[in-house]
Parts: structure tokens; C-alpha cells; sequence
């Protein structure tokens, strides 16, 4: 059997897949003082529901957002920070930018590393590489021994151009290592080896304020997957969408901030596969926002620099566009008389109105339940029950500002969360310069096929696949994601013969490091697989793209074909490209990885088209100010092949799929709805 478990902040997901090909999922509440407890619950639970022996699980993939949380709640631990000398109060004047221009009022973050506790060293790396002042012993000594009178828990160095030559920095860390046993060290050159001082800075000091925690997690873990008798170690998700060891996150836990959106985007882009489709764009709406992702060719769109809470993250992630969209998203009035939603949330206590855990605002779920397009007497699951009066009765004073009445309102609600909504699927596609009618949405989460349909006409997507589980679609996303890290460092050279031998020898320097993190892995030598990627830009250009590399060194016969695809690819994302310019490296790329062997799921069986079996009832929905007579489905009584017009429901355990007229769906073998959004009837 493969496992895998995504730990979120309200549930925790399970899904597992046994050697018949049949899924089995759970979900249950996650344990926010101990992750690893829910995990462990999580796995229990379907081993004891499927009769299944722990010794049988063959396969063990984990979502965390350990690191998350501890960087979002600023709880996590004291930490120093080593820098050149001159260079102390970097992190704090980072890029000379207020959050927000226009608010004088606004704030920067909270700086995670004091000024107190940030320590000068004298010592000195040319742009270039060049020693230009030596690191002492002498040097070394005192700030050894200013850390260990800072009584830290944890230290990261970031030394000037250490991404040039890190010999400095791999001597302070040795020596504090040496002198004070326990400390958690956090190094650039280790964490991100790239130019951009600020953002190199950034990232390092946030693997130092989230390390500790992490590290006695992944400790955690090991003790609770070795009780279950589990014989596997698991393997914990990356923001880039690759899974590697607890070994591995323990020293970079900075590479997990946004593990969580990527393994849904992995497990979507799986599904579309299944379903036949390549191009999509990924559509997560849970309780508090939507994550959206570009996926092309099977791959997700990454990004090497992400903004987490205004703090800078310099790691490839998949690139996610996160809108405060969901479930839970409040409604209300502004002074101007103008609707609002987002992105404040209900959150999971209190919740919507209708949940009866004291809610008293409306939210997008409340608006739902008031048209009809949730079930207004039972929650996901049916072991909620729905306080539908509720709900009318904090949309209805939404309404009473507006002037409108309840189903009004309602509708204005759904409308304007979903134009929210759009706007992301947008940023994804249209300004990257794709065309979001050349993609399928995947709709996923709780809350995501209730409102893919409508957010799909409004984009012009023609095609949404609901996944056959959509409400846990992010476990499974553990268990077809490939082993995988990524290996950087900046090289700052023209594209041209001259420059190759230096090109040459980072990607011999990274495919090194590729080789010792795949026998840290113990990733067999027939499965291993590697990437190289050079980022390029024009002269001048402060932003770069990524241009992967033909197999084998760089040479003068190859240099023609890499410029190519660069203004290709400039061609595509901007819309122009200049042939006769220079093009500049700026980063040279490794990714390492050992291909997952998919899963082969069970088929459904064959019906007759009709899905009259799967009727639940008949109940007035509200589509385009009307109300309509619209069937309800079970899902779980769905057949292949059967045939469903809209307006239509679909019900399930963890989500509900929403056909407006003039919108159709099938379903596939695989149990994937394959909805045509059409037009409104």
C-alpha cells in the first residue's frame, strides 16, 4: 500500500492507494501542537479500515506546514545572524520599499533576526570571486564567541559573494558547529547560493528561524511512523513539488513554505494526465483563499523567489497565485455601499453562519447554501448539520444594505468571489502571455467544483475535470510526485564560447551535489535522472528565464539552438524579443530527481449513460437570478459513461460539483468528471 497524508491547518487529508489499484481516503481533524500525531492518527485510520498490516506499507509521502505556520505566527526560534562587515543592517533595509505605497500607516514585517544579534566579521569576497580580505582565526574565535553569549538556538551566516567562493562561511559554520553543539546553523552557500544579497540574506535567515522547530518534527515523525510499525521512512514535499527525506528538510526546511499548494498541483496535473489533457490550470479553493497554477506539458510553471507575509523567499516553488477567496470568505458592506468578499475569513471557529459554531457574518458558503448549490440541511461527509436559517438570516442583512433581497445577495456574493477568482486564473495565464481558452481547469478542494464552471466561462476555459476525490486531491498528490531537488548557484556571464568554461564548471560543481544528495536518497543509479537549466536574460534586464539544456557539456555547436529557445521563450512570456541582443547567464540549474511509478487506479464500471441511479432528489438552485427544479447526485453511484446536463448537483463525501444550464459532464473510466462549461442557457 502507498500513503499519503497532507497536514493543513484545519484537516488533515489520507489518502492511500492498495496493490488492486482502489483508493481509500479519510479525513480528519489535524493536531496543530503536534502534526506528526495527526499523521500517525491519519495512517492508523486506514490501515485499520482497509485490515491492511503496517508492514505493508510500501510508501509513505508527507504534507507539512510546520514551517509555514512557525513563519506566519513569528514563533519560531532565536536565532544570530554573521554577516561581512559593513553589511549589519541589510536585513533590515532590504529593498528600500514600503509594503504599501500609498499607506502611511503601513508596516514592514517584523525583522526575525535583531539588530542586536546581528554580528560583523572581517572578511571580504570579490564580485568575482577573488579573496579580497582574509577570514582570521583570530576573527573566527570572537564571533564564536559573541554567538554563544547571544544564547541563541540557531545562527545563519551570510557572507558577501560567499556564493562565489564559500570558503569562509564553511569555517564559521564548522566553528560554531564545533564549539557549541546543538546550534542550529544556517548557511547561504548551502540555502541559496545565488546573487540578490537581500534575498540570499532573507532566505537563509528564515531557514535559521524555522530550523529548530523542524528538525524536532521530522525527529517526531520518525518515532511516530517507526511505532505504527511502518518500515519505510517518509518522504516529505518540497515548495517545488519533489519529495525528498527527513534528512534533507531537517537541514533546509526553508525549501517546505509552500509544500502544501504544490502537491495538489502535482496531483492535479496527474489527474489531467489520466484524463488526457497536458495544459491546465489548477483551481484550489478551500475554506480561506484559492490557490491557481500554470501547468504546461505536464509540468508546473515555478518561480525561484516567492513573498511569504512580506517575507522574501529566494526557492523554486511551483508558481502559485493565492487569492483570499474561499468557503469561509466574508461578506459585507463597505462605507461606500459596495459589496466586499475577502479577504478576510470566517476561518474554521466560528466558521460560516451556518456551521453553528456561532458565525455571524456572511460568507461565501452562506451564499451557497441560499441559492441551493450546497446542501442546506448536511455538511461534506453528512456528519454536519447545516443551520440553514442562519445563513439566510446574515446574507439577508447583506442584502438589506444593498437593497437587494436574500437570493440577491446570495448571488452577488458567488459572483463577486468568483470575478476574484478569475482574476487569479488571469495572473497565471493571460499575464505570462497564455491563453487560458488553450487550457482545461482542474477543479479541486472543498470548495473548487462548486465554482470552477462559472469561473471557467468567465475566463473562457471550455473544459473543467473534477477529479474523483477533489476534496483530498493534495494527498494524493504525495503519491505520484517524483523524488526531486533542485541545485543553484549563480554564475553572472554572457551566453558566448568565450564564457563556456566557466559556464561549465557550476554545472559540473552542481551535478557533483546532485550526485551526493542522490546517494543521501539512496536513489538507484538506473533511476536516477537529471535537468540543467541555465536562467538567461538580455543585458540590462533585471528578471531572467529559464532555458533547459541538451543533454551532455556546453559547446560552441549548442550556444545557437540555447539562444533560440531564449528568445522564444522571451517571445512567449513578454511578447517580443530582441534577436540581434546579448543574452546574459545569470544562474545555472541542476535538478536531480528519481521518477515515481505511478499508481494504476481501478476503473469504474460501465453504465448505461443514465445516471438516474445516482438521483438524490430534486431541490430549487438559483442560477442567473432564477430559480430552477435541479437534480441532485450521488456521486458514489456515478457509472462510466453516464451522461449528466445541466442544471445539475453532484454530492459527494468531500466536495459538491456545480452544472449550470447549458453546461454538460461525463464521466470517465477513471471516475474524472469531464465537464463543457458551454454557454448560459
Amino acid at each position: 500500500m502507498r500513503i499519503g497524508v497532507d497536514v493543513g491547518g484545519t484537516f488533515t487529508d489520507v489518502t492511500a492507494i492498495d496493490d488492486d489499484g482502489a483508493f481509500h481516503i479519510a479525513k480528519l481533524p489535524s493536531t496543530p501542537q503536534d502534526q506528526s500525531l495527526a499523521l500517525r492518527d491519519g495512517v492508523d485510520r486506514v490501515l485499520t479500515d482497509t485490515a491492511t498490516p503496517a508492514g505493508a506499507v510500501r510508501y509513505l509521502g508527507h504534507g507539512t506546514t510546520v514551517a509555514t505556520n512557525t513563519l506566519l505566527e513569528l514563533d519560531g526560534s532565536s536565532a544570530a545572524l554573521v554577516v561581512t562587515e559593513g553589511f549589519r543592517d541589510l536585513l533590515e533595509i532590504a529593498r528600500q520599499k514600503r509594503p504599501s505605497l500609498y499607506d502611511l500607516t503601513g508596516r514592514k514585517p517584523r525583522i526575525l533576526v535583531p539588530r542586536a544579534l546581528t554580528f560583523e566579521v572581517a572578511e571580504r569576497v570579490g564580485a568575482g570571486g577573488k579573496v579580497l580580505r582574509e577570514l582570521t582565526g583570530d576573527e573566527i574565535a570572537r564571533v564564536v564567541g559573541q554567538v554563544r553569549a547571544a544564547g541563541v538556538d540557531a545562527v545563519a551566516i551570510c557572507l558577501l559573494h560567499s556564493y562565489r567562493d564559500d570558503r569562509h562561511e564553511r569555517a564559521l559554520a564548522d566553528a560554531i558547529a564545533a564549539a557549541l553543539p546543538g546550534i542550529y546553523v544556517s548557511r547561504s552557500s548551502e540555502v541559496a547560493p545565488e546573487f540578490r544579497e537581500f534575498e540570499r540574506m532573507s532566505t537563509t535567515v528564515i531557514n535559521a528561524f524555522v530550523g529548530p522547530r523542524m528538525h524536532r518534527y521530522v525527529t517526531h515523525l520518525a518515532d511516530r511512523t517507526a511505532a505504527l510499525g511502518i518500515p519505510v521512512a517518509p518522504r516529505i514535499i518540497q515548495s517545488n513539488g519533489g519529495l525528498v527525506s527527513p534528512d534533507s528538510v531537517s537541514r533546509r526546511p526553508v525549501t517546505t513554505l509552500l509544500s502544501g499548494p504544490s502537491a495538489g498541483v502535482a496531483g492535479a496535473a496527474w489527474i489531467a494526465d489520466l484524463a488526457g489533457h497536458r495544459d491546465v490550470i489548477t483551481f484550489d479553493m478551500g475554506g480561506t483563499s484559492t490557490d491557481v497554477c500554470l501547468v504546461r506539458g505536464g509540468r508546473a510553471v515555478t518561480t525561484a523567489e516567492r513573498s511569504i507575509e512580506g517575507y522574501v523567499v529566494r526557492v523554486p516553488s511551483a508558481s502559485v497565485h493565492t487569492v483570499g477567496a474561499g468557503g469561509g470568505s466574508i461578506a459585507d458592506v463597505d462605507d461606500a455601499g459596495a459589496l466586499q468578499v475577502g479577504p478576510r475569513s470566517a476561518g474554521a471557529r466560528p466558521g460560516p453562519a451556518a456551521y453553528g459554531h456561532g458565525g455571524d457574518r456572511a460568507t461565501v458558503t452562506d451564499a451557497n447554501i441560499v441559492l441551493g448549490r450546497q446542501n442546506p440541511r448536511e455538511g461534506l461527509g453528512a456528519g454536519m448539520p447545516i443551520d440553514a436559517d442562519a445563513a439566510h438570516a446574515v446574507v439577508g442583512r447583506v442584502g438589506e444594505r444593498l437593497g437587494f433581497d436574500v437570493a440577491g445577495a446570495a448571488t452577488g456574493v458567488v459572483r463577486l468571489a468568483n470575478s476574484h477568482m478569475a482574476r487569479a486564473v488571469r495572473a497565471v495565464s493571460v499575464e505570462i502571455g497564455e491563453d487560458p481558452r488553450d487550457y482545461a481547469l482542474v477543479a479541486y478542494g472543498g470548495a473548487g467544483p462548486l465554482h470552477a464552471v462559472e469561473v471557467a466561462r468567465e475566463v473562457g476555459v471550455g473544459t473543467v475535470l473534477v477529479p474523483p476525490h477533489p476534496g483530498t486531491l493534495c494527498a494524493l498528490g504525495l503519491l505520484v510526485s517524483d523524488v526531486r531537488a533542485t541545485f543553484v548557484q549563480s554564475v553572472l556571464a554572457p551566453l558566448t564560447e568565450d564564457a563556456l568554461a566557466e559556464v561549465n564548471a557550476a554545472l559540473d560543481r552542481l551535478a557533483e551535489q546532485a550526485r551526493e544528495w542522490f546517494e543521501l536518497e539512496r536513489v538507484d543509479p538506473d533511476d536516477r535522472r537529471t535537468v540543467y537549466t541555465l536562467a538567461l536574460r538580455y543585458g540590462r534586464q533585471n528578471f531572467e528565464l529559464d532555458v533547459d539544456l541538451p543533454p551532455g557539456r556546453l559547446d560552441a555547436t549548442v550556444l545557437p539552438g540555447v539562444a533560440a529557445d531564449f528568445h522564444a521563450t522571451h517571445e512567449r512570456t513578454y511578447g517580443f524579443h530582441h534577436a540581434d541582443a546579448g543574452i546574459r547567464v545569470v544562474n545555472a540549474t541542476v535538478t536531480a530527481g528519481q521518477r515515481t511509478v505511478p499508481p494504476t487506479p481501478d476503473t469504474l464500471p460501465t453504465g448505461d449513460g443514465d445516471p438516474a441511479r445516482a438521483l438524490r432528489e430534486t431541490r430549487a438552485v438559483v442560477f442567473a437570478d432564477r430559480s430552477t427544479d435541479t437534480p441532485v447526485y450521488d456521486r458514489s453511484r456515478l457509472m462510466h459513461g453516464d451522461r449528466l446536463d445541466g442544471p445539475a448537483v453532484v454530492e459527494q463525501m468531500d466536495s459538491t460539483v456545480v452544472l449550470a444550464p447549458g453546461s454538460g459532464a461525463t464521466v470517465d473510466s477513471f471516475g474524472v468528471l469531464h465537464v463543457e462549461v458551454g454557454t448560459d442557457a
